[in-house]
């Protein structure tokens, strides 16, 4: 799927059975949850953490696309276009890091 894709797929779904965006700052402190659950999984199945027993059955990937979702919604309602925005976002990296991370010993 296509990132404008998504984020069609996205705003439809919204008009269809969401009513409407919730506001921005409302779905910005949602992302902050999202982000929450997929940190939580992180460190305790991959992380030192120890995983609890209610915890083993959490979906990474849904988790994931859950952050994807509504960061998808904030692009949109905000007039973001996340296909330009990425495309500029890997020119500024590769400006900015073409020989950082190759030159990092802590890399090596």
């Amino acid at each position: 799927m296509e990132i404008q894709e998504l984020q069609k797929q996205v705003d439809d779904w919204i008009k269809k059975h969401g009513v409407r965006y919730f506001d921005e700052l409302t779905n910005t402190t949602i992302l902050m949850e999202e982000v929450g659950e997929v940190a939580r999984i992180m460190s305790r199945r991959y992380g030192e953490q120890s995983e609890k027993e209610s915890d083993k059955e959490k979906d990474l990937g849904d988790e994931l696309a859950d952050v994807l979702f509504v960061l998808t919604c904030i692009a949109n309602q905000t007039g973001v276009d996340l296909n330009s925005a990425i495309h500029k976002n890997f020119e500024k990296k590769t400006v900015r890091d073409h020989n950082r991370h190759h030159n990092n010993e802590k890399l090596k």
